[in-house]
C-alpha cells in the first residue's frame, strides 16, 4: 500500500509539472498569436481587405457593366469595368476578412507558429491530465480542479480539430488561448485540490459517462459564445461602415475587426456549433437523472445543480427554437445564446462554490 500511495503521489506531482509546463507552452503560443495580428495589421492586403468590406457592405450581387469608347483610327478601347452595387433587404454582402495574418508573409509564419505552439501545448496538457487520471486510479475530474483541466483541454481539442478538418477558424485561437491561460491560472491557485478519492455518491460508472458529456457540452458551448462575442463586435463594425453619414471605426477596430469573418459567418459558425452539441447536453441531463436515481433514489430532486442545468437546457432551447420557427438571427439570437451560456457557467461557478446542494463537489 505504501508503495502505491508513494506512485500516486509520483503521478499526482508529475500532473502538476505537466500543468504547469502547459501553461507555459500556452503562453508562448499566446504571444506568437498575437505577434501574427500585429503584421497583419501592417499588411497591405489587410487595408485592400478593409477598404472592399467598406465597399461591399451595401452590396449584393453586383452588376458588372463593360462600357466602351471609340477612339481615333477605328480602335475599340474597353474602359474600366463599371461595378453597380445593389444591396438585399435586410442582408450584408460582407466578405470575410483576410484573417489575423492579414496576408502578411511574416504574419502567416507567426500564425502557424501559434498554432504548432498550441498543438504542443495541447499534448502537454494531455499528459497533465492523463498523469492526474493514474494518480487518483478514476475518472480525473471528481472536482473544480480537475473539472476545469479537462473543460480546457477539451476546449482546445475541439479548436484543433476544426482546424484539422480544413475549417478557417484560426481567427478564434488568440481569445481561446488567452481564457485557457485564465482557466488553468484560476484552476492552479483558487481551485486546486489534492488527489483524493471520491465521495462515495460518485462511485459509479456514470461519472465517466455524465461527466464527460458535460465537459464537451460546455467547451463547445464555449466555442459557440466566443465566436458570437466576436460577431457582435464584428457586427457593430459592419454597421459604422454601412452608415454614409454616422461614425466610422478607427483605425484600430479596422485593423482587427476588418479581419475577422463577416458577421453573418460568425453567426452561423455560432449557431452550427449550439444546434449540434444541444443533443449531447440533453443527454447530459438525462444520463445525470439515471445516475441520480441510482445514487439517491430519484431521477429528479430539483437540487440546485439540477435545476440550474435544467434553465441552461431550456435557454439554448429557446435560442435554437427563436432561430428554426421565429427566425431570429443577429443581435438578439445573440444575446439570448450569451444568457444561455452565462447559465452555464453560473451553474458551474456559482452553484459548485456559494450553493449548498448533493452535487457540492468542488473540493475548495
Amino acid at each position: 500500500m505504501n508503495i502505491a500511495a508513494a506512485a500516486n503521489e509520483d503521478m499526482a506531482s508529475i500532473s502538476n509539472v505537466l500543468i504547469y509546463s502547459a501553461m507555459a507552452v500556452y503562453t508562448l503560443a499566446f504571444l506568437a498569436h498575437i505577434t501574427e495580428w500585429v503584421f497583419g495589421s501592417r499588411s497591405k492586403v489587410g487595408r485592400a481587405a478593409a477598404a472592399l468590406t467598406q465597399h461591399a457592405v451595401t452590396a449584393s450581387p453586383a452588376a458588372v457593366t463593360v462600357t466602351a469608347t471609340r477612339k481615333a483610327g477605328g480602335t475599340t478601347v474597353l474602359e474600366r469595368a463599371e461595378v453597380t452595387t445593389r444591396s438585399a433587404t435586410g442582408s450584408r454582402d460582407v466578405p470575410d476578412g483576410p484573417g489575423a495574418a492579414g496576408g502578411d508573409e511574416k504574419g502567416e509564419l507567426y500564425g502557424r507558429i501559434a498554432i504548432s505552439l498550441t498543438v504542443l501545448a495541447f499534448l502537454v496538457h494531455l499528459g497533465g491530465v492523463v498523469a492526474r487520471t493514474l494518480s487518483v486510479q478514476r475518472a480525473p475530474w471528481g472536482n473544480m480542479y480537475e473539472f476545469s483541466t479537462t473543460f480546457s483541454l477539451v476546449a482546445v481539442g475541439g479548436y484543433l480539430l476544426f482546424l484539422a478538418l480544413g475549417k478557417n477558424i484560426r481567427w478564434i485561437g488568440l481569445p481561446l488561448v488567452t481564457s485557457v491561460l485564465l482557466d488553468l491560472g484560476l484552476a492552479v491557485t483558487v481551485l486546486y485540490t489534492d488527489s483524493d478519492q471520491l465521495v462515495p455518491a460518485l462511485h459509479s460508472y456514470w461519472l465517466w459517462i455524465h461527466v464527460s458529456c458535460a465537459i464537451i457540452s460546455g467547451a463547445m458551448f464555449y466555442l459557440g459564445a466566443l465566436a458570437t462575442v466576436l460577431y457582435l463586435f464584428r457586427d457593430r463594425y459592419e454597421t459604422k461602415l454601412a452608415s454614409p453619414q454616422g461614425k466610422q471605426p478607427g483605425t484600430a477596430a479596422s485593423s482587427i475587426l476588418g479581419r475577422l469573418p463577416a458577421a453573418a459567418s460568425l453567426d452561423k459558425f455560432a449557431y452550427r456549433i449550439n444546434a449540434v452539441i444541444f443533443p449531447l447536453w440533453t443527454f447530459t441531463i438525462i444520463a445525470g437523472a439515471i445516475w441520480a436515481e441510482a445514487a439517491w433514489g430519484r431521477y429528479w430532486g430539483w437540487d440546485p445543480k439540477e435545476t440550474w442545468s435544467f434553465i441552461t437546457w431550456v435557454a439554448y432551447a429557446c435560442y435554437l427554437h427563436a432561430r428554426a420557427t421565429a427566425g431570429w438571427k443577429g443581435r438578439k439570437a445573440a444575446y439570448l445564446v450569451l444568457i444561455a451560456f452565462a447559465c452555464f457557467i453560473f451553474n458551474y461557478y456559482g452553484v459548485n462554490m456559494f450553493i449548498t446542494g448533493l452535487h457540492s463537489y468542488a473540493g475548495v
